[in-house]
C-alpha cells in the first residue's frame, strides 16, 4: 500500500519498503521530489479507494458476463465450466 502510494504521487519513483512499514522506506533514487511522510499518508486511502472501486467492478463485470452468457441459454453448470469454477 505505501508503495502503491508513493507510485500515484510520482510514477517514476524508485523505492522499496521493508515491512510495509512508512518508516522504513528506502528511496533507490534519493526521493528527487522530496515525497514526505504526510503526501504518503494523505495518498493511501485514495489508494485504498481504488483498490476498492477496482474490486467492485471487477465483480460487476463478472455478474453481467455471467448474466449474459444465461441471456444465450447457457445454464449454470455451463456457465460453470466455462468460468473454471
Amino acid at each position: 500500500m505505501i508503495i502503491d502510494a508513493i507510485l500515484k504521487i510520482d510514477a517514476n519513483a524508485k523505492v522499496s519498503v521493508d515491512a510495509e512499514d512508512i518508516n522504513k522506506i528506502i528511496w533507490h533514487d534519493g526521493n528527487p521530489n522530496n515525497i514526505t511522510k504526510e503526501d504518503i499518508e494523505a495518498m493511501i486511502p485514495t489508494v485504498k479507494q481504488e483498490l476498492k472501486d477496482a474490486k467492485a467492478n471487477k465483480e460487476t463485470k463478472k455478474a453481467s458476463g455471467k448474466q449474459k452468457l444465461k441471456d444465450l441459454g447457457l445454464d449454470d453448470d455451463e456457465i460453470k465450466a466455462l468460468m473454471g469454477a
